[in-house]
């Protein structure tokens, strides 16, 4: 497996975005995006756009202040014809952004990490699940690299807590509960409920403690679930709530209670 570095997330971010237009290249504005509810394709593709010219924006200015994003000019083609060629306009503006600063340069953002780097890898991973919502609602099934996806993964993990616009985040808490989350590809991660908060790790190890979780889930229940998915591809997509979970072993109340607290 590959290092990864601020570098080789701005040019997979690139690459995805290119992947990203050409999904939507000639196709209808106005296909509905089942994993974005409500959304249709324009909107979709203007949201992925507007995200990558703001952070552009911010990393390029070294803003240390967030930047309002719905008064911004994007640039917005009135022909869905032209989102295609938009969308690859705006992922030029970031790499160029991007590949300007250092990567430990201080920019905004909601975590802990406020630099440049964070947002080379949350715009490679932000790009990767619009551009599977394009794909599933073009009818296309959607493939990931393994190294790109468990990055994502971990990316989804890292920045879960710092979510705070989902008051439900702050519930995700316990007394040594387990989540393991496998994949038929190999890879595999453990996530465990603590009094002040989870903690993940990569490993195989299986779910295995007893314990309440929340007064909806009986107190002397086995609260421990395992998750397994085929791909890595497919376990970010589960955790981004695109995917329904494959094979589930043990408490699934635990896991619905996960999935209906840990989202962003």
């Amino acid at each position: 497996m590959t290092e990864w570095t601020h570098l080789r997330h701005t040019e997979a971010a690139t690459a995805e975005v290119g992947w990203m237009a050409e999904a939507v290249r000639g196709r209808d504005g106005t296909t509905p995006v089942p994993t974005c509810p409500g959304w249709d394709l324009r909107e979709l593709v203007e949201h992925t756009g507007a995200i990558h010219r703001w952070a552009a924006a911010m990393v390029r200015d070294a803003a240390v202040r967030r930047y309002d994003r719905a008064v911004m000019d994007h640039g917005i083609p009135e022909d869905f014809a032209g989102h295609a060629d938009w969308l690859e306009a705006g992922a030029g503006q970031l790499a160029e952004a991007l590949k300007g600063r250092d990567p430990d340069t201080e920019v905004w953002n909601w975590t802990g990490n406020r630099s440049a780097r964070f947002w080379s890898r949350r715009q490679l991973h932000e790009t990767v699940v619009h551009r599977a919502d394009a794909e599933i609602a073009l009818g296309i099934a959607p493939e990931m690299d393994e190294d790109v996806a468990a990055d994502g993964v971990a990316e989804f993990f890292d920045i879960l807590p710092y979510t705070r616009w989902q008051p439900l985040i702050a519930e995700l808490r316990g007394d040594g509960e387990t989540i393991s989350w496998r994949t038929e590809t190999g890879g595999a991660w453990l996530v465990r409920l603590t009094p002040e908060g989870f903690a993940y790790e990569r490993s195989g190890a299986p779910g295995d403690v007893a314990a309440d979780v929340t007064a909806d889930v009986t107190a002397d229940v086995t609260a421990d679930v395992t998750v397994r998915v085929e791909t890595t591809g497919d376990l970010m997509l589960t955790l981004w709530g695109r995917r329904e979970p494959g094979a589930v072993e043990g408490d699934t109340a635990l896991l619905d209670w996960w999935r209906e607290r840990a989202r962003m």
